[in-house]
């Protein structure tokens, strides 16, 4: 016998247009809730403006004001509401219990494959149209033959969990076609093992990893990264824990540049830590800074006192900030390819709406993807997932001199950072 779930989560409508939808979220708590939160709402294209949570350690109470972003399909509300359920913990007699809740079977993965006419904005146009149906992509595999034709091979997730019914699939199909042409061949079907032999078909070269995937960007940075200056004022994030304010809690103050995913990226670091937000205020932007004042506890209750687990928290929150994607090109025999990369939750979701953002701005910049794909690499200290995509260089920008590499690379950094 459960208790009622109807109020869980309520999303309320601005009182004119343009003001920001308030997410409301009235729960039992779990470590990591916040995080689960605002992946889900990253994952729907939407900005948190302000907020508020508050914990007793049993219940917890979350309040979110959100707007779209300006490149964000149409939000269904009603599958944001539904998704936001899905990750709180279930209000059962169980739970109060202390008693495991049943098992949840992952969701199938299906393989999406399509043949069409090549032409420019066409991988963006179908992940569009996939996060507008509310479909995960997993892993991708993108050619094009000689003859300027796309072999797209997409592995999907259904957030809905009806992928299996056939008025599900003939709405993927419709709004497919409406994008790649009638004359275009599409087939859907249940992945099988070749899910998992793509997983590993992908690699990155020694050099090119370390590269990626360092903590610390080395001096050679404004040669490879092109920094923005808003990447430079990145470097002035500030990172603090004082435990004087509280008996029982840490008090973590938080300032950076803004930029999209920032409350996730937060989020998720405190997740991974094993740290609970006790109470938390996330303040509106004030002249391009986010702050946010949070206080924390250990899994255990009890304050974060460790000089050493101090430090660790505060440098990995700082990492995060300083470095939340990774973005490179560098070459790949005689082609010229883009990399982008961010780390994976320990519980191995990825990060949202990455693959959406990189199209968008390649599309933007009028470059043609000649392949595409998404792997998974593996560090010292945790899981990357990361994208890589062969340029075609037929486009406006000269792909083998360092000006238009860093302006490939800023357009896409700034996309993904929402700048």
């Amino acid at each position: 016998m459960g208790l009622p779930m109807d109020d869980a989560v309520v999303i309320q409508k601005g009182n004119r247009p343009g003001e920001p939808y308030i997410i409301t979220v009235n729960c039992p708590d779990k470590t990591g809730l916040g995080c689960d939160i605002c992946h889900t709402i990253l994952d729907f294209g939407l900005y948190i403006t302000k907020g508020d949570v508050s914990t007793d350690g049993i219940w917890c109470y979350v309040l979110l004001w959100v707007v779209p972003h300006s490149s964000s399909p149409i939000v269904r509300w009603v599958n944001l509401k539904d998704r936001l359920l899905s990750v709180c913990p279930s209000c059962s007699v169980s739970f109060y219990l202390n008693e495991p809740s049943p098992h949840v079977d992952s969701s199938p993965v299906y393989l999406l494959t399509f043949c069409s006419r090549d032409r420019r904005g066409l991988l963006h146009d179908v992940t569009h149209v996939l996060c507008e149906l509310d479909l995960t992509t997993q892993r991708v595999k993108v050619t094009t033959t000689p003859d300027d034709r796309v072999l797209d091979i997409f592995f999907i997730t259904d957030n809905l969990e009806l992928l299996h019914t056939k008025e599900r699939q003939n709405e993927t199909y419709k709004q497919l076609y409406a994008v790649l042409g009638q004359s275009c061949s599409c087939e859907l079907q249940l992945a099988g093992p070749q899910y998992d032999n793509l997983q590993c078909f992908s690699s990155l070269s020694p050099s090119v990893a370390e590269e990626l995937f360092r903590c610390e960007l080395s001096g050679n940075e404004f040669r490879t990264q092109a920094l923005s200056p808003d990447m430079t004022q990145l470097k002035k994030a500030s990172v603090t824990i004082d435990n004087s304010l509280s008996p029982g809690h840490t008090l973590l103050q938080i300032s950076c540049v803004d930029h999209k995913g920032f409350l996730y990226d937060i989020m998720r670091t405190l997740k991974d830590c094993n740290i609970q937000i006790v109470y938390g205020r996330f303040s509106p932007v004030n002249k391009g800074q986010r702050e946010l004042d949070l206080f924390i506890r250990q899994k255990d209750g009890k304050k974060i006192v460790d000089p050493v687990k101090r430090d660790a928290l505060c440098s990995s929150l700082k990492v995060e900030m300083l470095h939340p994607l990774r973005v490179n090109i560098t070459n790949r025999g005689p082609d010229t390819e883009l990399l982008v990369a961010n780390p994976v939750e320990l519980s191995g979701k990825g990060r949202p709406r990455v693959f959406y953002d990189v199209t968008l701005a390649l599309k933007t910049l009028g470059i043609c993807i000649f392949s595409a794909e998404i792997g998974r690499h593996c560090t010292s200290d945790r899981e990357w997932e990361f994208y890589r995509f062969l340029l075609d260089e037929n486009c406006r920008f000269d792909l083998q001199c360092m000006v238009g590499r860093n302006q490939i690379v800023d357009k896409v950094r700034r996309t993904l950072m929402g700048w």
